[in-house]
């Protein structure tokens, strides 16, 4: 029997709370500092995702055997050492490890050293610099800001004036703080975008279904990067042979690396690829599993998740498998209006009684008030999510149950895993 410790508040917790508590191993679930939604699967602490100390006692106290660390912030402050001093097991990578992630250039660096395919790039800490490199730099052209941002400090720039404009946001203007400090300047990568994640355990990587992620806060990829918006698996362009490769050719290569260097990669690797006719590159690595792609990747897994969580946490992935269902699944990411820019909180959130039986919403930014009614607390709100046999399917039975939720400004995307039912519907596909 496992106690767990599930650090985070996301939908992307929701999720994995949601998962955890299937298994028959389970006995107690704590999650903080959870949502609206996940006190139906464990107990809430008020505690915040990056109160190390504060996760640390209450990981102690509670007598966890396991710690699931969800967002990218506590891994970055190093929580997972700060577990490891106290003889914790956690799912998450140590802090020298979660540079991959914490810093872009450090990414890069590993990605060089492990000849790993990924966009030429430069990083620069001084701003003339970087604004004097960009004046000759071929469009279009991306620019990220080095640190954590949330998912939201990367632009993919067409004009100068775009790249010139960013640069000033980022490094001048200071929009992501600290994080922009330095900027990554890059290639801009043609091709569709794929997410891959694998449970690691320092020298094995057990590979995850894909997904397709849409960062962009409009249809058509217009306007502002967000969190994502929504998201889908499988991804119809990504075929078992080519995913055989991203796991030969960056999962394993980064593993090898980071175990040379005195650094083992325990926890969940996040690769964003660009996938193009000559084969999957590299945008950028997370030290965690995505968010929305969590949503839809984990209604996919018919396996335990709760051993394999051990298992990469322990050292000991060689003595577990994942399985997974056929089924198609689409995740709809329902945000506050004028979301990821300013937005209103604390507005009643209706319908989720008349949502189909068998359609999965997992919380993100939700909260019971005190009158015990379930109100918006954040720019994403909550995931809609569907599971059918086919893509299409998926995609008319996520769509058809988010209309039915209703709050003041409610925003979502009405082009999520579009273009995979266009492309399954052409002839010879």
């Amino acid at each position: 029997m496992t106690r767990i410790l599930l650090v985070g508040g996301g939908a992307r917790e929701h999720a994995i709370a949601w998962k955890l508590r299937q298994s028959p191993e389970l006995t107690d679930l704590w999650i903080a500092p959870g949502n609206g939604g996940t006190h139906a699967l464990g107990e809430s602490l008020s505690i915040a995702a990056n109160d190390v100390d504060g996760l640390v006692r209450a990981a102690r106290e509670h007598r966890a055997d396991l710690v699931v660390i969800g967002p990218e912030e506590p891994l970055a402050l190093g929580l997972a050492d700060a577990l490891a001093r106290v003889d914790l097991p956690s799912l998450g990578p140590t802090q020298a490890a979660a540079r991959i992630e914490s810093s872009k250039a450090f990414a890069k660096s590993v990605m060089e050293s492990a000849n790993i395919a990924t966009a030429t790039w430069r990083s620069f800490t001084d701003y003339s610099s970087a604004r004097s490199y960009l004046a000759d730099h071929p469009l279009p052209v991306v620019i990220k800001a080095d640190g954590l941002a949330a998912g939201k400090g990367v632009a993919v720039c067409s004009t100068r004036d775009e790249a010139l404009g960013f640069l000033q946001t980022v490094m001048r203007d200071h929009a992501f703080g600290v994080a922009g400090d330095s900027v990554i300047i890059e290639e801009a990568l043609m091709g569709t975008e794929a997410s891959a994640f694998a449970f690691c355990d320092g020298e094995r990587a057990l590979m995850t279904v894909p997904a397709c992620d849409y960062k962009p806060v409009y249809d058509d990829d217009q306007g502002a990067n967000t969190g994502g918006m929504g998201s889908y698996s499988p991804p119809e362009f990504l075929d078992d042979s080519s995913f055989r490769d991203v796991q030969a050719n960056v999962f394993e290569p980064v593993l090898r690396h980071m175990a040379a260097s005195g650094h083992p990669y325990r926890g969940i690797l996040y690769g964003g690829l660009m996938v193009a006719g000559e084969g999957a590159k590299v945008l950028e690595f997370n030290c965690r599993m995505g968010d929305p792609e969590t949503q839809v990747v984990l209604p996919r897994m018919s396996s335990d998740l709760l051993p394999i969580a051990r298992a990469a946490a322990t050292g000991s992935l060689a003595d577990v498998e994942m399985t997974w269902r056929p089924e198609a699944c689409v995740g709809v990411v329902l945000a506050s209006g004028g979301y990821p820019a300013d937005y209103r909180r604390e507005l009643p959130i209706h319908g989720l009684d008349e949502v189909d039986p068998d359609i999965l919403i997992f919380h993100a930014g939700t909260r019971l008030n005190d009158d015990g009614q379930l109100v918006t607390n954040g720019g994403r709100v909550l995931t809609i999510v569907a599971l059918r046999a086919t893509m299409a399917e998926a995609r008319e039975a996520a769509y058809a149950n988010a209309a039915r939720i209703r709050f003041d400004g409610v925003h979502y995307r009405h082009d999520i895993a579009l273009r995979a039912v266009e492309r399954n519907a052409r002839p010879g596909s």
